[in-house]
């Protein structure tokens, strides 16, 4: 119990700080002015970033650590940071907002799809399930939500059963969260992640990535982090090699190649009965958002 109290401290202070990123944010600011001021609210409150922050408005560049864009009306921009305390107990937060007052058409219909895939994962959370399995639920909640957009045509089962989400989700859906916010990693995620009975497909394009697979038990931390990235060197290369045309609608696809992407990422305790979601609640639905870009920081 003493753990999970020093997680939801670190839990409190990354929602604050994100609810800072969100309402600072605006058109003709730089990503560095945003992340220095999230460091400095972190280090005023006795805690560092837990990790190097993500905070780009390329969010389709995974684990995109430069932050000298300027941002502009229309663009988006992904918060992906975290603190930890001074005990060492981490957290994991990630947003995307946009940078003006309001999502595009297109930027809110593509973070609602993103937004019902999280809540899919977020409530199948509970001991005994394997995450893999919640991942791939998650995959196709994704591919629903494609689907209805365009982006994506076909049967979302079978879609996912033939990795053809992986253009546009090539990571792993969470991972366990703690003294480290990849927690015990170093040991190697195939050990800490897996079970030997059912060890991590190294080979998958999208499943290598996923860096828990293994049932859930009681008193584990974990992220839930589901996304849709566009990458446009990643699109062309499926399209020259043919791949996928049962299940990508790559015409329209490639009209909208500029868009970046989106993450959503909250931080659970697995619960004997279920799950518990860590610290304060950090606005994730689309009115939410627009809330608190309404009430800006000037």
């Amino acid at each position: 119990m003493e753990e999970i109290i020093e997680l939801e401290k670190a839990v409190d202070v990354a929602v604050d700080m994100h609810r800072l990123a969100i309402q600072m944010t605006k058109p003709g600011c730089y990503e560095y002015q945003i992340s220095n001021a999230m460091q400095h609210f972190a280090q005023d409150q006795g805690m560092s970033f837990s990790y190097p922050p993500i905070v780009t408005k390329r969010g389709e560049i995974l684990h995109n650590h430069m932050q000298f864009h300027q941002v502009h009306e229309g663009d988006l921009l992904l918060n992906d940071s975290g603190v930890e305390t001074s005990l060492g107990y981490a957290s994991d937060l990630t947003r995307t907002f946009p940078v003006g007052k309001r999502f595009t058409s297109l930027q809110e219909e593509i973070y609602q799809v993103v937004l019902h895939a999280f809540k899919s994962a977020e409530q199948l959370l509970s001991p005994g399930i394997r995450f893999k399995d919640i991942h791939l639920k998650a995959c196709e909640a994704l591919v629903e939500g494609l689907i209805q957009v365009g982006f994506m045509k076909g049967n979302s089962q079978d879609a996912v059963a033939n990795h053809a989400h992986t253009l546009f989700f090539q990571c792993g859906l969470g991972h366990l969260l703690g003294l480290d916010v990849h927690d015990m990693e170093d040991l190697g995620e195939q050990y800490v992640g897996y079970s030997t009975s059912e060890p991590k497909d190294t080979k998958t394009f999208g499943l290598k990535s996923l860096r828990l697979g293994k049932e859930l038990e009681a008193g584990n931390v974990l992220t839930v982090e589901p996304g849709i990235y566009l990458i446009p060197e990643l699109t062309q290369l499926w399209e020259q090699q043919n791949l996928h045309r049962d299940f990508v609608n790559y015409d329209f696809l490639k009209k909208h190649l500029d868009f970046g992407g989106i993450r959503i990422e909250d931080n659970y305790l697995i619960a004997e009965n279920g799950y518990r979601r860590l610290g304060k609640y950090l606005a994730r639905e689309v009115q939410e958002i627009y809330s608190l870009k309404d009430n800006a920081i000037d």
